[in-house]
């Protein structure tokens, strides 16, 4: 249990975990345009919350998307979805969401369009 809240201090981890939860499934690219920080710098948190059983991963095709791990307890999704509730209320949030829905290449619009 430890782990599992230390990985929640961080907050670039916290802000992709809130996105992921929103929106299901996300890919790196699609975090990294949200948040405004390197494909690298994403990935390396991606991993960590892997690591720690926070998120599963997915290839399809170039692109690795991360969901939020169905093995979580349901205490662990408790927790995780009311600090998500909460931090969509907070201006951060909602710009990175916003920014995330401005992202004109996302994977899941050229699947769409498959």
């Amino acid at each position: 249990m430890k782990d599992f809240f230390q990985i929640l201090a961080d907050e670039t981890r916290l802000r992709c975990l809130a996105l992921i939860y929103v929106h299901t499934e996300l890919c790196v690219c699609e975090l990294s345009y949200a948040l405004e920080l390197s494909q690298p710098k994403i990935s390396r948190h991606l991993s960590s919350m892997k690591l720690n059983g926070l998120v599963s991963q997915r290839r399809e095709g170039q692109w690795m998307f991360y969901s939020l791990n169905p093995a979580l307890s349901d205490f662990e999704k408790k927790l995780i979805h009311l600090i998500v509730e909460e931090l969509q209320t907070r201006t951060q949030f909602q710009q990175d969401n916003q920014r995330l829905g401005t992202m004109c290449n996302r994977p899941e619009c050229q699947r769409i369009g498959d």
